[in-house]
């Protein structure tokens, strides 16, 4: 009797310790112990689609967001992607207040509707039509993405999945500017810290212009939805109209250098 009493007592404070290691983690290690836990298991489709309907309401049906910018098209996106900005938002390693409630286990699940709605969405057809910006300084722009985003995000703009590097083709504009001054600032925690490093000294325009090029780069062809393509595992979702994104100004030209005269020549006297 003695023996169970103290083995019983003996598993209460394991697991109290194991409870306090675990608050006392920093968010990041939090967000890649349920990543990894994610990954090992195995997705349910239907079960994805259940748990999607939280994220529909954001998100719409077909996971396209909206070309203001206010929520990114997830549709398509990698998988272990959409796993690692769940653990993070869910850790706090992501601030994103107007998520986060949709995201804790009460209301999303846990690790395995993680994994479910991961692939859920990764299989979903992607729209053919997100926000692009102005197309005034597209050159510019792949000159950017070429030095600067290429390596990690592919020159096609279809990322890593293993990596969990993002697919940024076919993002919305607008999302893409949000989440550019995010990192740049430090508001978005869970940043590569080389990015941060890499895009800090971007000026207005270099942002607006790589961002605008790679807005425009093609997911590939299978991977995007036909023309009035609805969802047809939500055929009695009512949608709202598409909030219209703003007008997009044009980014100046930088000013040109002055020109100053030459200078005299040697025997000349300069006129004034």
């Amino acid at each position: 009797m003695k023996t169970t009493t103290a083995l019983g007592v003996l598993a209460g404070l394991t697991a109290t310790l194991a409870a306090a290691q675990l608050m006392a983690a920093a968010p990041a290690e939090i967000a890649q112990r349920e990543y990894e836990e994610v990954l090992a298991l195995t997705p349910n489709l239907e079960n994805g689609r259940q748990a999607y309907l939280t994220c529909a309401v954001c998100h719409r049906p077909e996971g396209w967001g909206s070309p203001d910018g206010s929520y990114p098209q997830i549709a398509g996106q990698w998988r272990t992607v959409i796993i690692k900005q769940l653990a993070d938002v869910r850790a706090r390693n992501r601030d994103n207040p107007l998520m986060y409630p949709f995201s804790v286990p009460r209301i999303l699940g846990g690790p395995q509707q993680i994994a479910d709605v991961a692939a859920y969405l990764a299989q979903l057809p992607m729209t053919p039509h997100n926000g692009w910006g102005p197309g005034t300084d597209l050159e510019h722009g792949r000159a950017l993405y070429q030095a600067n985003c290429a390596e990690c995000h592919g020159d096609n703009g279809w990322g890593n999945e293993p990596d969990h590097m993002p697919a940024v083709a076919g993002q919305h504009f607008l999302y893409l500017m949000r989440q550019f001054d995010s990192i740049r600032t430090g508001r978005r925690k869970n940043s590569d810290p080389e990015m941060v490093k890499q895009i800090e000294g971007f000026s207005p325009r270099d942002q607006a212009a790589v961002l605008d090029y790679t807005a425009r780069l093609r997911p590939p062809p299978e991977k995007l939805a036909r023309d009035g393509w609805l969802n047809p595992d939500f055929p009695n979702y009512v949608r709202p109209p598409m909030p219209e994104p703003p007008p997009i100004p044009a980014m100046p030209e930088p000013p040109p250098m002055p020109k100053f005269p030459e200078p005299p020549r040697p025997g000349e006297f300069p006129s004034f």
